[in-house]
């Protein structure tokens, strides 16, 4: 297997699966927008709204007609966002987290060995408790605490022995839209304030956010570039749950008494909740000569202060919808 495209032509044709997730829909619509006609995403049969040029109907149980898609399309690179991030689902449907997250990681492993594909894999920062200490690096032992993370792992453990030459890059939080319009964290968030409906977030689970459209640009570099193994690719500003439902109350221009928080431990045992897994990006930035992810969300105001911040309104700056969309689901081209 060659260990990477030398320029993104020879990663083409390209396989994105796992397009129904924040991170896979965003790259598949980016990558698909630059090279029309050649790139492939993978979406469950269920999600039948989901139809256009390069998409796929492929379900879980159905990893082995995977062989079929490379012998049809002959991919040359593979990126896998496939998984099930729905933590209370994957607690109480082992089997289904397990064709998800690390059935579909040995299928697709398997094809991209026997078919030369550039392989680059997403995993996740809830490989941790996030009870080790921050910020967490690549040597640090796994330990997740829910069944999502555990299978995660598993699929590390498959990709790193199948098929050595490939990239893992451990993602947190992608912010971006989603197609479902709830599957990511500034969705379930938002559309618990538009219905007028609280949302508890918690004060001790932090994470490591990026924008998705920096995601893109960083799932083309590292597909055209030699790195092989296990790489945290996080942003640089680290965040709790609550703070991030702080930004979106706030420039969502929702009412801010809607906002509660709690320690994770205080919301119940399921699912279990990781603590501060913030990781440490160093390796993938000095591997991509520099680090390529702009803090989310952009601002100097950022972020959050106390508990308090998000009832705090500048006069003048009223929060709306509009400007959630411009500025927390995309980088704002003014500040570009």
């Amino acid at each position: 297997m060659k260990s990477a495209c030398n320029h993104f032509k020879d990663c083409l044709p390209l396989l994105v699966t796992g397009i129904t997730g924040v991170a896979g829909y965003n790259a598949f619509h980016y990558f698909h927008s630059r090279f029309p006609g050649q790139v492939i995403g993978i979406r469950p049969r269920q999600t039948w709204q989901m139809v256009g040029e390069g998409i796929v109907a492929l379900d879980a149980e159905e990893w082995g007609e995977l062989p079929r898609l490379f012998e049809q399309y002959r991919f040359r690179a593979v990126l896998n966002a496939v998984g099930n991030c729905a933590l209370k689902s994957c607690e109480l449907d082992p089997r289904m987290a397990d064709l998800l997250n690390v059935v579909s990681a040995r299928a697709i492993a398997d094809c991209a060995r026997r078919y030369g594909a550039r392989l680059v894999h997403l995993s996740s920062d809830l490989v941790f408790s996030g009870t080790l200490g921050c910020p967490l690096v690549e040597s640090d032992r796994t330990d997740p605490v829910t069944v999502y993370g555990k299978t995660m792992v598993q699929g590390e453990a498959i990709i790193l022995r199948e098929t050595p030459e490939a990239a893992i890059l451990r993602i947190s939080l992608p912010m971006g839209p989603s197609f479902s319009g709830h599957a990511g964290a500034i969705d379930w968030i938002q559309s618990r304030f538009k219905k007028q409906r609280p949302a508890t977030l918690y004060f001790d689970e932090v994470r490591s956010c990026t924008y998705t459209d920096d995601l893109n640009h960083v799932f083309e570099r590292v597909l055209t570039s030699s790195l092989q193994g296990l790489y945290h690719c996080g942003g640089p500003r680290s965040l709790t749950l609550y703070q991030i439902a702080q930004v979106v109350n706030r420039i969502g221009g929702y009412d801010p008494s809607l906002l509660h928080g709690c320690p994770r431990h205080a919301a119940g045992p399921l699912p279990p909740r990781a603590g501060d897994v913030t990781m440490n990006s160093e390796r993938l930035y000095d591997a991509l000569g520099g680090n390529p992810f702009r803090p989310w969300p952009v601002g100097d105001e950022f972020p959050p202060t106390d508990a308090w911040w998000h009832y705090r309104r500048d006069e003048g700056q009223e929060g709306s919808a509009w400007h959630l969309e411009q500025r927390l689901y995309r980088y704002p081209a003014e500040a570009a």
